[in-house]
């Protein structure tokens, strides 16, 4: 008994030599991946910049919230925040709404042609959205007239592909008893899409969400080519604009941008950690007894 216990205690062993092997590589590779955003807040905390390895040290004699106060006198804070969250929202708006009609008539509805909407659907992702932006620009701009306005920035982004595959995936994950069991008692399709499908599907119209609102939140191409009013401008185009013709003038112009930086980072993480609890699968089984 015990010449065999030694034995008996080496696979439990080895097996948390693993397990902390494995944490630490984790956690490792998580420090890697913050490096980049603990880089930009020291940055935009720093009175004079200091590219060195001791840059990357919180110095107490080097920290100051200046750069936030000369970023804001220099480029409308507020302004360009609520410029990037008008054109989000409607994104995000015409997102959920064509996202969840298309994907639910993709995965519920039988018609003609679903195939080749499908199919084209996937071809969508495989066309990089800068070959699209010189014909978009033109149609936008010329023919539809809608330069510095928020529908011209809205417009090319109005519906995602990658929202429609999404929810249809999901809408493929309920039974068809439920639907049929709807239709059963009288509901139309739109009514059991708001008040059965998305119930049902609501982690995916979360990650949607947040997937969709990264994108026109950190955009900067687009909102540059269209808009020329200042007024009218997102704050990632205002922050370049901002380093390219006053940040001459400032003691510490990448800190001042970097700060910008910060205040363009802060509600993408916010409504990460708000929402990260949600993004887990729905269960779908329980919507039928038995």
């Amino acid at each position: 008994m015990t010449a065999s216990t030694p034995r008996a205690e080496r696979p439990a062993h080895r097996g948390r030599v693993v397990g902390v092997l494995r944490f630490a590589l984790l956690l490792v590779g998580a420090l890697l991946a913050l490096v980049p955003f603990y880089y930009m807040v020291i940055g935009a905390l720093q009175r004079e910049r200091d590219t060195s390895p001791l840059g990357l040290l919180p110095l107490p004699g080097n920290l100051t919230l200046n750069n936030f106060i000369e970023i804001n006198e220099s480029v409308n804070l507020v302004g360009s925040l609520l410029n990037s969250l008008i054109f989000t929202i409607g994104v995000v708006g015409c997102t959920l709404v064509f996202g969840l009609l298309v994907g639910y008539a993709l995965a519920v509805l039988s018609f003609r042609g679903r195939g080749v909407v499908f199919a084209l659907v996937l071809l969508v992702q495989t066309i990089p959205f800068q070959l699209l932006m010189i014909p978009l620009y033109v149609m936008v701009v010329r023919y539809f007239g809608l330069a510095d306005s928020f529908i011209g920035m809205i417009l090319p982004f109005a519906i995602n592909s990658v929202a429609v595959l999404i929810f249809r995936q999901y809408f493929l994950q309920i039974p068809r008893d439920v639907f049929d069991a709807a239709r059963i008692d009288g509901a139309s399709e739109l009514r059991i899409l708001v008040s059965i499908a998305v119930p049902l599907v609501r982690p995916a119209v979360l990650t949607a969400m947040l997937v969709t609102f990264i994108g026109p939140w950190n955009e900067f191409l687009w909102p540059f080519l269209v808009t020329k009013d200042a007024s009218k401008q997102t704050l990632a185009v205002s922050l370049a604009n901002f380093s390219q013709t006053n940040g001459a003038f400032l003691d510490n112009p990448m800190g001042a941008v970097l700060a910008g930086a910060c205040v363009l980072a802060v509600p993408v993480v916010v409504l990460f950690l708000l929402f990260q609890r949600n993004f887990t699968s729905a269960n779908l089984g329980s919507a039928i007894k038995g």
